[in-house]
């Protein structure tokens, strides 16, 4: 990892390169220094930053997904939304989860190199390279009456997004992210209309779910109950996905009526993708190990993460990014400093955001690359 200081705001960069693609990729996490700025201030910190790294050191290098953390949605996001009017060939995801370190803002970005971005007219966004599209999508809501009405209306409208790109949702989506506010109380309309929808999409415990991250966020409009970001890929064959189960450590989702996956790896030519959900302190019982320890709940989490990871083939030495995910914001600097000392060379953000179970005081999401040899498919 590479940190690098700029004027009021620090990046973390990951970077992944073959000297035989012309595909390198960056996870970039941008953290402004100063948290007594106001806010439009920090904002352009973290601009002029992403700004400088791409005339600079990441020269080359297109936005293929951002995603802005916020501290006050309402009153924040639209100034961001002023500040990317100019920037439409990517995905742009804004959420209210603050930052724990005491800032407004903060700004992960995923950065490719040798690749072909634009806007297409699903609203998706193309990343396009070789036999692959990658597509992408960020801050989808609507207003419907509740949150599973709008759960239900946000997977229906993609599913048609889907087919207007000649892809499904059981072959093509790899990565969802729901972001719902109030999650203690809107969650579980999520979790019905997920499980419905997947149903009729053949998405079953017999067949099999979508990596996921199910969380506390909001938008500005506090009658969003649920937003939603998603990615899929188009050229993607069934043998070059495999999801991740670790049934030493955690049971299938299903078990306590709930669609999603652990993890997945995704197999390309030269490397291999591997997402892991959002994943807290469970054990293969479905049960909440550690209760009231958010330190104990912490390694256990590690543990978690680190089996899926191992069953894709990879360690944490192959992560490039990672988002922690607090329910209590007074954990921060306790958390924090376990971070420090395991990840001290890991782009991480640590953000409030309640976990879809109540006992649950700590998640973390993180997304793997590793160099492969799969001579059967297409490289990246």
């Amino acid at each position: 990892m590479k940190t690098i200081t700029l004027t009021n705001a620090f990046a973390q960069i990951e970077q992944f390169e073959l000297p035989t693609s012309q595909v390198a990729e960056y996870h970039v996490m941008i953290h402004v220094t100063d948290g007594l700025l106001p806010f439009d201030e920090q904002l352009q910190a973290i601009d002029n930053a992403l700004t400088q790294l791409s005339e600079g050191q990441l020269q080359g290098a297109k936005p293929v997904f951002k995603r802005y953390f916020l501290s006050d949605a309402y009153n924040q996001a639209p100034a961001v939304e002023s500040l990317e009017l100019d920037y439409s060939d990517y995905a742009l995801s804004i959420i209210q989860q603050p930052p724990l370190d005491g800032t407004k803002i903060a700004l992960w970005v995923y950065m490719m190199t040798g690749v072909e971005t634009c806007a297409m007219p699903s609203g998706l966004y193309e990343v396009r390279h070789g036999a692959y599209r990658h597509l992408w999508n960020a801050s989808a809501s609507n207003l419907a009456k509740n949150s599973e009405y709008q759960t239900r209306l946000l997977l229906n409208e993609y599913v048609m997004q889907l087919a207007k790109e000649g892809c499904r949702l059981a072959d093509n989506c790899i990565r969802t992210w729901f972001f719902v506010n109030d999650v203690d109380n809107n969650y579980p309309g999520v979790v019905k209309a997920r499980n419905q929808v997947f149903f009729t999409q053949n998405l079953t415990d017999e067949t099999h779910f979508i990596a996921s991250t199910g969380i506390g966020g909001r938008q500005a409009d506090p009658r969003v109950a649920a937003q939603m970001d998603n990615y899929a890929i188009d050229g993607i064959s069934p043998a070059q996905i495999r999801y991740l189960y670790a049934q030493t450590h955690l049971n299938r989702t299903s078990d306590y009526g709930v669609s999603f996956e652990r993890g997945t790896r995704v197999d390309y030519g030269d490397r291999c993708h591997v997402f892991i959900s959002g994943t807290a302190s469970i054990n293969n019982k479905g049960e909440v190990v550690h209760p009231s320890n958010v330190a104990l709940q912490t390694r256990r989490m590690w543990e978690n993460v680190e089996a899926l990871l191992g069953e894709a083939g990879c360690t944490f030495d192959d992560v490039k990014e990672m988002v922690v995910y607090l329910r209590d914001m007074a954990d921060y600097q306790h958390v924090s400093r376990l971070f420090a000392e395991r990840f001290p060379e890991k782009p991480y953000v640590i953000v409030q955001a309640s976990v879809c179970r109540p006992a649950w005081l700590i998640e973390m999401e993180c997304m793997a690359i590793k160099e492969a040899s799969n001579p059967q498919f297409p490289a990246l």
